[in-house]
């Protein structure tokens, strides 16, 4: 199958689980080559083209570029096809379509050539995300298990993390909390600058009570994004569930000065209300929302 340059980097940084990944190290040679002539380098790749008209449809006509996607999918074949089930994946994930989404995701993953492991892992962290949103656990573990073991053979860190990371979403949703642990464990060794690894971590220690390690992957969660919200509201839960009131208070406060208008923000409000003010407050439990 004769790959392009423009696939490999859309696959790799377009999707539900977006995360800064560096181009494949597959494609030196498309990097390395002589330069064409300058009348041939401004025209446009018809497939990129196809590809860009298609995503550019997703948030305002995602039933258009479904659609758009299956014809395309149906009359073309290698690279081409790949672009095609690539878009008809996120088409599907818009609409809700997680049947559609599953498949088209599997077929681009399948498709793209063996040697691109990084291509195929991502296409299979989407399919395994959209098999998780479907409420279909089982069937997203080994999707998601092979696209680890993907991104481990392509030796890229953020890509394992990001399945690590996918994987214990799933472990997690089975009830497999020890299992999910390891996964984030994984994904905050593999990749300790992303926010996220660390807020999904401080989540499941604080869920399963072991709350000083939750507080301090809130805590470096905090410290890569201040400004996110979800990081702010689980902080201050951690916080009153540790017996630390006033911090919490000072977490979801935070929250509403930050992101005054936000959904996170209207949360904080209802956790402020549940605990009440200092001199009003009642030592029983918080009643838990999930904030992730």
């Amino acid at each position: 199958m004769a790959f392009t340059a423009s696939l490999l980097a859309l696959a790799l940084q377009v999707g539900p689980n977006p995360s800064p990944i560096p181009q494949s190290d597959g494609h030196a040679e498309l990097r390395e080559r002589e330069p064409r002539p300058a009348q041939e380098a401004a025209s446009p790749d018809p497939a990129s083209v196809w590809l860009s008209d298609c995503l550019d449809r997703l948030s305002d006509d995602a039933s258009r570029a479904h659609t758009m996607a299956q014809i395309r999918r149906n009359a073309t074949s290698g690279a081409e096809r790949v672009l095609a089930n690539h878009c008809l994946g996120l088409a599907a994930t818009e609409l809700g379509r997680w049947e559609d989404a599953i498949t088209a995701f599997g077929a681009a993953r399948d498709e793209s050539p063996a040697e691109e492991l990084r291509v195929r892992a991502r296409f299979g962290t989407m399919a395994g995300n959209a098999a998780l949103a479907s409420g279909d656990p089982a069937r997203a573990l080994p999707i998601l298990e092979r696209a680890k073991s993907d991104a481990q053979a392509s030796a890229s860190a953020p890509l394992q993390a990001i399945a690590a990371s996918d994987l214990a979403r799933v472990y997690v949703a089975m009830d497999r909390a020890d299992a999910a642990l390891i996964e984030l464990d994984d994904a905050t060794r593999l990749q300790p600058e992303n926010a996220e690894g660390w807020l999904l971590k401080a989540t499941l220690l604080r869920r399963l009570e072991r709350y000083d390690e939750a507080h301090s992957a809130i805590e470096r969660a905090g410290e890569l994004a201040p400004l996110e919200g979800a990081i702010g509201l689980e902080a201050g839960v951690i916080a009153v569930l540790s017996g630390r009131d006033q911090a919490a208070r000072q977490s979801w406060q935070s929250v509403i000065d930050i992101q005054p208008d936000s959904l996170a923000a209207q949360t904080a409000q209802d956790y402020l209300a549940q605990l009440g003010p200092p001199e009003a407050q009642v030592d029983t439990p918080l009643e838990e929302t999930d904030p992730s």
